[in-house]
């Protein structure tokens, strides 16, 4: 395993135990091809460790992908949510995975929630790898949650600041 250059949070080794356990706690709730949609650009690698992890588990997702922002280069949610990319497949009646890095303040997800329900899903099912109650200023629904953390902020796996340390597969905390 690689070794994390900044202040470990979670190593690699514990990020992917927790993604098999998550896999197998979601595993009897879904359909055999639900669909995944992760979401950009801070949640590319737990949605793809997650949709391995459901793989192995015989479940066959289609994955799609939708890019938001809400962050900029700051290190707290601006608030504001801009759908950049949507995503590109039907899911009207479909069982829906929402896969994301973190959730802080709670703008994004809700926001994103309210997009895909506006969609007509049958079921949407929420998920995280990080989640900071004690920042949460919009109530939203997590069906599933790797980590509950403390208010620091979060880099590496995919997460980043101002563009850097995204490559990182530890997660590391900096000053904010």
């Amino acid at each position: 395993m690689t070794r994390c250059p900044l202040s470990t949070f979670l190593d690699e080794g514990r990020i992917t135990q927790r993604i098999a356990q998550l896999a197998d706690e979601l595993l009897p709730r879904l359909r055999s091809d639900p669909i995944v949609i992760g979401v950009m650009k801070g949640g590319f690698m737990f949605t793809a460790d997650l949709v391995r992890a459901l793989s192995r588990l015989g479940v066959a997702p289609r994955i799609d992908f939708m890019t938001v922002a809400s962050y900029g280069s700051a290190t707290a949610s601006s608030g504001s949510v801009k759908i950049l990319l949507d995503h590109d497949v039907d899911l009207h009646d479909q069982q829906v995975l929402l896969v994301d890095d973190i959730i802080d303040s709670g703008h994004t997800f809700h926001a994103l929630q309210r997009h895909l329900i506006n969609k007509g899903v049958a079921e949407l099912i929420s998920i995280v790898l990080l989640d900071k109650p004690s920042r949460r200023q919009v109530p939203v629904t997590l069906d599933a949650v790797g980590f509950e953390v403390p208010d620091l902020f979060f880099v590496g796996y995919g997460m980043d600041h101002a563009g850097n340390h995204r490559e990182l597969p530890c997660i590391a905390w900096i000053p904010s």
